[in-house]
């Protein structure tokens, strides 16, 4: 049984752990609250799913996803998750997170932030450009006409792959945009961002994005 850590447990983490635990996944998710905060939604999704410290999550995982906000990247328990993919949904929002110069000024991308601080796990951009209550509704069987696609940008093969795999079980098609410098692209204010859109749309508004 893969078990699946999901440190962050905001919209986006709880609908990952909710459709990750239906698709049979062992799922241990933690926030920065402590676990007693979660019995309700452990509760909710059932005995796949357990609660814990943000470090035993990290530890218990086979892969793991990253889903908190920018400004707490550096708390994010980097020793436990080396070796390991990581799926990063971050989006930066300076009202949120306070302004970081090196985004503001487009010298680097959120992803690139987490796979600097996450130096020894394979870390690759997923689910930032969908919208939580979209996640376990929105996907569809492969072929199916107008598939809703989404993108991942990872500097490590193996993170793509397993990313793709993830997307295409929760229903979604994947189109590959390349390293972690390319992640941009499907951030705030771009075309992609938050759009329903097939995977030819998606390749569409990918080509129109600006910094």
């Amino acid at each position: 049984m893969t078990t699946v850590g999901i440190i962050g447990a905001g919209h986006i983490g709880s609908a990952l752990a909710e459709g990750l635990a239906a698709r049979g996944y062992d799922v241990v998710i933690a926030n920065s609250r402590g676990p007693e905060t979660l019995s309700d939604l452990v509760g909710r999704l059932g005995a796949g799913v357990r609660a814990a410290t943000a470090a035993e999550a990290a530890e218990a995982a086979d892969w793991a996803v990253v889903t908190v906000p920018l400004k707490a990247i550096g708390e994010i328990p980097a020793a436990a998750l080396a070796g390991k993919i990581v799926l990063d949904t971050n989006n930066y929002y300076f009202e949120r997170d306070g302004h970081i110069a090196a985004l503001d000024e487009k010298t680097t991308t959120t992803t690139r932030l987490v796979q600097d601080h996450l130096e020894g796990a394979k870390v690759v951009k997923a689910f930032n450009h969908i919208m939580a209550r979209s996640i376990n509704t929105d996907g569809a069987p492969a072929g199916t006409p107008g598939r809703r696609a989404l993108a991942i940008a990872s500097d490590h093969a193996d993170a793509a792959a397993l990313a793709t795999a993830v997307y295409d079980e929760f229903g979604f098609d994947t189109v590959d945009i390349g390293s972690v410098e390319e992640s941009w692209r499907v951030e705030r204010d771009q075309p992609a961002y938050v759009v329903r859109q097939d995977a030819d749309e998606l390749r569409e508004n990918l080509a129109r994005a600006t910094r």
